[in-house]
């Protein structure tokens, strides 16, 4: 089936074999230079509780691992080939510059066009679309935001097309970075704000409200909240619903209990996407079947998040236009 996805973040898509490989290139201590033996240490793990802190420490290990660009460029291009392989037609990769040159020191600035060149390199090859959302930490500076909204603005010819807004959500409601997200948008950037994982409703109003976003990643916690889901009605607002993700970092306790199938009888846009394919161990095939399998989805379903995720795509009208045609094309040949 022909898919599409808009919410995928590079640092948590590596492939085991290449982090093994990297390990025994770079001296990186291990127990053994082994998949099974790295694999409880950057995946959720089926016996392993359930909650944002497991969750989010698997990056910390995997932040070890950006020791050269040339690392940085082949988990670019294996992230393409690995969508390709999913039979993905289109991408929105989303990466935080500054996670990919902590290590190596690269300036931010530069570590942007590394990306999108080795991704772009590969997406032309396997016949894929990809473009770029760039990432800004809520706990990191706005001057580090600054850089980044920089970088962005750079690189649009490279296939830069949002910006977006990740981290802790409770903690850091980020409203310092509103001018930022003010300019993005003027300067015609599609905005998507982490909000509604770990926080509840009014973590996704500041999001819309102060931040401008276009689509929220997540957001599946304002279903307790009518007024809410009414603004993201109203307002047409995308939810990024990544439902693995969400019951593995402990969002929602079961797949039959996650609400992308109440949001969608309420009337909210939401897409169907895999957040981290290497921490939840899965594609976006795997996300599909168990949206079916455990929500009573429909393959006609489906192929509506398909098209509901071309139309709500960050690509320029014409672009996103043609996008769309090609996927009603390809549904109804399904």
């Amino acid at each position: 089936m022909p898919k599409i996805e808009l919410h995928r973040h590079l640092e948590g898509s590596l492939r085991l074999s290449t982090l093994v490989e990297i390990a025994e290139q770079y001296g990186i201590e291990m127990p053994e230079y082994d998949i099974e033996t790295l694999r409880p240490f950057v995946q959720m793990m089926p016996d392993e509780e359930r909650n944002s802190q497991h969750f989010l420490s698997k990056f910390m290990t995997l932040r070890q691992f950006y020791r050269s660009n040339d690392i940085v460029a082949r988990v670019a291009r294996e992230l393409v080939e690995d969508c390709a392989e999913d039979n993905i037609r289109y991408l929105e990769m989303r990466f935080t510059p500054k996670a990919l040159c902590n290590i190596t020191e690269e300036p931010l600035e530069s570590m942007v066009p590394l990306v999108c060149d080795a991704a772009n390199e590969a997406a032309e090859r396997c016949g894929i679309t990809v473009r770029y959302i760039l990432s800004i930490n809520r706990h990191e500076s706005v001057e580090l935001g600054e850089k980044t909204l920089r970088a962005a603005l750079n690189n649009r010819h490279r296939g830069v097309i949002g910006l977006d807004l990740g981290g802790d959500e409770a903690n850091y409601p980020g409203l310092e970075f509103r001018p930022l997200f003010v300019r993005a948008k003027a300067a015609g950037l599609g905005i998507t704000i982490h909000a509604g994982e770990w926080a509840g409703s009014a973590s996704v109003w500041n999001a819309i409200g102060n931040l401008g976003a276009d689509r929220v990643g997540h957001g599946v916690l304002v279903l307790d909240d009518p007024a809410m889901v009414q603004v993201l009605i109203d307002k047409k607002i995308v939810l990024e619903v990544c439902p693995s993700s969400n019951v593995l970092s402990g969002v929602v306790r079961s797949m039959e209990e996650h609400p992308l199938i109440a949001l969608n009888e309420r009337g909210v846009i939401t897409t169907l996407n895999t957040d981290d394919p290497l921490i939840c161990n899965i594609t976006l095939t795997d996300e599909i079947m168990r949206t079916m399998e455990h929500m009573g989805a429909t393959i006609e379903d489906i192929k509506q998040y398909m098209i509901r995720a071309a139309q709500v795509s960050f690509l320029p009208e014409d672009e996103r236009n043609q996008l769309v045609s090609e996927f009603r094309d390809l549904m109804a040949t399904l």
